[in-house]
């Protein structure tokens, strides 16, 4: 149990220092705690104004920041106060962030007499978004980068209530590439801005490479030329490389010439690359000959000739060609560009104009089933997810924004499209964001807004790779992909003077998250503190009826259908069955299915308790117990049938994968082989990133009646059995 404050003596300030500090400086520490110590004094207050303010700073090693910050809540009640605070927003900054100072401007006028200020009013005005996402939706688009070719007749055509979601910018014709690459006065985005920093593996003492808007925008264009004499409009083309500027050129360039990209992961194998080639009707695919990652060499292109596209366009990883050699119907890179250079003005395309409600981008989410949904993004996606960078990351121009993913998960073109629609600069590291050299370069391109997901915070906390480095131009950080850890966040936080690390949680099929957190609210490590601007939802109680808002519980979220960004068809599934079939009405509309279970707490901050089906969330990507379960019930003779479940650890962080296995009569097995045995086959056959935390071998499982297996059960037993496990 942590010492409350006015136990924490100057002793154990100076031993949690370690070499950092000096005597005289635990001293001033000790001095400033002891100024604090009210006969009662309130530990918000305290952590707000003294501590976090003048006695941590970003150098001091993590014990100490932990001696402090517990200390300080060591009496605190969550049960009656809520999760403990560590972040406030001043009044000042309030007003000069992109929400604040809308809502300065506006809020007198829509909310009336009962507008205070940013922070005071958030709440209304989050719930007035919700009720009125017309007014709301004119206001914002005045605020991006968004070019209509021809407006829209209105915000949001509801008459016909055709589409749950709402038929947004009906009559709007665009293409939101053009609009990434175009400069603008509002925010300001120049020829001369810049649009991308980057820097390779390997070189981090090298200077950042740098392009500007103007340079991009050439780029993109001899690309699209490319694309254009070689597809029809409308043809959907993959991409599946790591995130490089490359990429982010590409991926632009297939929109902007009219045809639609279909992103996948550089981490799947042949057999997901293949079946995401069939279910989107892929005409080719861009690829790298090789990934590099800590100076070694992985071959991309041949899992990608094992999956057996139409045609390949290959990059080389280094240098001018392709290291490898290519199939008949594949082309290198500096081939394919050849082809625009046969055009006059290779540097110069006119953008395909298409509706509002046209494909331009097929993601992959998996379902409840071994295929995985395709989901269509529209030109409504890119704007719902670059708003909510707007007014929750406050993402603007003169921002550097870095968040390792891909272009296969919904982050890759989340990041994408709210740097390039709100004029900040996208940063790119091309190798794996788990060591130093790419703590150096978020330090190097003086990166403002850094993503993360949690289990790449805990790599960065266990391996001490960050230290002795500067990241304090961080603004505020964003999480997302997977529950957090409250101490791995403090870690995080103080590496900027705790700058507030926001979660956000949401979907593919929505195009960006339902909770975030807010630069306009009080933060608590490892909680979403809002619903998203414009987005309403309901908890519902085991009888599918809606808990009160202000009241603490924990059940199934129900979205409220209307909701602009958000799919209203799968290419391959039910989508009516999937996301509205047997959910119950609330005010009329019938809500929209998400799958989380969600935990209020005191004070009105959410946190995500796990998935209501039997999916799972394993590294930031969502599975189903029925895929781990198929690929290992074949992964030896000695297996009868196994049990997937996830678990979260009692202390928060990312999920566990855990196999329970029942064994044929004639064999036995000691645990530890079963689960590399578990773990070899599921990276072979699905993702080379997931791995088996613990195996279990039981006698039988639990079925209801009619032989249904019941993992909740199992999921019970294990919470149990690992609890201990999960306090060291």
């Amino acid at each position: 149990m942590a010492k409350r404050l006015g136990e924490v003596g100057l002793e154990d300030l100076y031993r949690a220092g370690g070499s950092t500090i000096s005597i005289k400086e635990a001293t001033h520490m000790y001095q400033a705690i002891a100024a604090s110590k009210a006969p009662d004094p309130d530990p918000r207050r305290v952590w707000k104004e003294v501590v976090s303010r003048k006695v941590l700073k970003p150098w001091h090693p993590h014990h100490l920041h932990q001696l402090v910050y517990y200390s300080v809540y060591a009496n605190w009640d969550v049960s009656i106060n809520g999760p403990p605070l560590y972040w406030f927003p001043s009044l000042d900054e309030s007003k000069i962030t992109n929400l604040g100072r809308i809502m300065e401007i506006h809020g007198p006028k829509l909310l009336g007499t009962s507008y205070k200020d940013p922070i005071e009013s958030f709440s209304l005005f989050q719930k007035f978004s919700v009720q009125h996402p017309e007014t709301y939706w004119s206001i914002v688009l005045e605020e991006l980068s968004i070019v209509f070719h021809s407006s829209p007749s209105c915000i949001l055509d509801n008459s016909k209530k055709l589409e749950p979601s709402g038929a947004w910018l009906p009559g709007a014709v665009l293409n939101i590439a053009e609009c990434c690459l175009l400069p603008s006065t509002h925010p300001t985005k120049e020829d001369n801005s810049c649009a991308l920093v980057w820097r390779e593996e390997g070189r981090d003492d090298l200077d950042v490479n740098r392009m500007t808007l103007k340079e991009l925008r050439e780029q993109v264009m001899v690309v699209a030329n490319a694309v254009d004499a070689t597809f029809s409009k409308g043809d959907a083309i993959a991409i599946d490389m790591p995130m490089t500027v490359s990429a982010v050129v590409i991926y632009l360039g297939i929109i902007l010439a009219g045809c639609v990209a279909v992103s996948i992961a550089d981490s799947f194998a042949a057999k997901e690359i293949a079946t995401r080639l069939r279910v989107s009707n892929a005409k080719a695919i861009f690829t790298q000959d090789f990934i590099l990652r800590g100076g070694r060499k992985f071959s991309l292109y041949s899992r990608v000739v094992e999956a057996d596209p139409f045609k390949a366009i290959v990059l080389p990883v280094s240098g001018n060609s392709v290291g490898i050699e290519l199939r008949k119907q594949d082309v290198s890179w500096k081939e394919f560009l050849s082809i625009a250079n046969q055009r006059p003005r290779s540097n110069h395309y006119s953008p395909v104009y298409r509706p509002i409600d046209s494909t331009i981008n097929i993601l992959f989410s998996s379902g409840t089933t071994g295929e995985p949904k395709a989901i269509p993004w529209t030109q409504l996606s890119p704007i719902r997810c670059s708003a909510d960078g707007w007014a929750h990351n406050d993402i603007r121009a003169g921002d550097v924004y870095c968040w390792p993913t891909n272009l296969g998960w919904v982050m890759g073109p989340v990041v994408l499209f709210t740097c390039f629609l709100n004029g900040a600069t996208l940063a790119l590291y091309h190798g794996s964001p788990s060591g130093r050299g790419f703590g150096k370069f978020i330090q190097d391109a003086g990166v403002t807004v850094l993503g993360t997901v949690p289990s790449l915070v805990k790599t960065w906390k266990s391996s001490n790779c960050l230290e002795g480095l500067d990241w304090t131009k961080i603004k505020c950080f964003a999480t997302t992909g997977e529950a957090s850890n409250a101490d791995d966040d403090l870690w995080l936080s103080s590496k900027s003077y705790y700058k507030p690390v926001l979660e956000c949680c949401g979907g593919t099929e929505l195009s960006s998250a339902y909770i975030q957190g807010s630069l306009l609210q009080p933060q608590a490590f490892g909680t979403f503190s809002t619903a998203a601007m414009t987005a309403g939802f309901v908890i519902l109680d085991e009888h599918g009826h809606p808990y009160p808002d202000d009241k603490a519980c924990v059940g199934e979220v129900g979205l409220l259908p209307l909701y602009l960004g958000a799919t209203n068809r799968l290419l391959n599934a039910d989508h009516e069955k999937v996301y509205f079939e047997g959910m119950p009405m609330h005010n009329g509309m019938r809500l929209r299915r998400h799958g989380d279970v969600l935990k209020r707490t005191v004070g009105g901050y959410l946190i995500v308790q796990g998935r209501a089906d039997d999916t799972m969330n394993l590294g930031g990507i969502k599975t189903s117990s029925v895929e781990i379960e198929r690929v290992c019930d074949g992964a030896d003779e000695s297996i009868l049938e196994t049990a997937a479940i996830s678990v979260a650890p009692l202390g928060g962080g990312p999920e566990q994968l855990i196999m329970f296995v029942v064994l044929k009569k004639e064999y036995s097995h000691q645990p530890e082989k079963l689960k590399i045995l578990f773990s070899r086959a599921i990276q072979s056959n699905l993702n080379p990133l997931f791995k088996v935390s613990f195996v279990k071998i039981v006698r039988e499982f639990p079925r209801t009646a009619s032989n249904k297996l019941l993992r909740r059960v199992l999921r019970d037993q294990v919470k149990q059995e690992l609890s201990p496990r999960s306090r060291i």
